[in-house]
């Protein structure tokens, strides 16, 4: 079963520094159809004019990835945390018990694009904690690299839920196959460019929800960039 969810069909948000896309419900936007997709809370997609952010507020119990598209995020955490995120970094932040952070553009000119990522955690309660990764464009060129997994696999940074993350970019006549436990869903969101996924044709901002395949084959890419979650059932 493939479920497309199309770019404009997203929830939107423009307060002029921050122009915000919503994959599922958020703050104001209201979908009871998109509230959530299995442990999968929340995707924006979040454009934020220079020298401008997010000031310091609080989350708990709930995994916080970042993954910026274009320029630069700077984050500050309650746990002495502070540093930049680039094109290439994912960021984890596990909320736990409770943290406060903020994030701003650091840069006087540029505005940045990123994903903002929100994850249920396998339990509640845990000791808050902070890791950022980077992954080479050839690590992700013509394939998807585990770049989250509850375990740290090569290299990734560990969620703590049962949760694998993969990001790739494909153009041309690059391709992967994805394998898909029985019993297990993925929901795959194309950040940017165009690409083909079992055979549906997805643009930016365009998502699919995928339950009861063997296999997602990922091909026929316009400089695309894809993140791949496989989720638990």
């Amino acid at each position: 079963m493939l479920e497309l969810r199309k770019s404009e069909d997203r929830g939107r948000a423009d307060h002029g520094w921050l122009k915000s896309a919503h994959s599922f419900s958020f703050a104001d936007y209201w979908d009871p159809e998109h509230v959530e997709y299995g442990v999968l809370r929340v995707i924006n997609e979040d454009r934020v004019a220079p020298g401008m952010g997010f000031g310091t507020h609080g989350h708990r119990d709930m995994e916080i990835l970042s993954y910026v598209l274009e320029g630069q995020l700077g984050h500050r955490d309650s746990m002495g945390t502070g540093s930049v995120i680039v094109p290439g970094d994912v960021q984890r932040m596990s909320a736990g018990t409770g943290v406060l952070h903020s994030e701003m553009n650091p840069s006087p000119t540029e505005p940045v694009q990123f994903l903002q990522i929100w994850i249920r955690p396998a339990r509640t309660g845990i000791a808050p904690s902070y890791e950022q990764k980077h992954f080479a464009p050839a690590e992700k060129r013509g394939k998807l690299r585990l770049v989250a997994s509850p375990d740290a696999h090569d290299g990734s940074v560990k969620l703590h839920q049962d949760v694998r993350l993969y990001a790739g970019l494909f153009t041309r006549d690059e391709r992967a196959t994805h394998a898909l436990a029985a019993g297990r869903r993925a929901y795959l969101h194309v950040a940017r460019g165009r690409v083909s996924v079992n055979g549906t044709r997805l643009a930016a901002g365009d998502a699919l929800k995928i339950e009861r395949v063997e296999s997602i084959e990922i091909a026929g890419g316009e400089q695309a960039e894809v993140l791949l979650f496989d989720l638990p059932g």
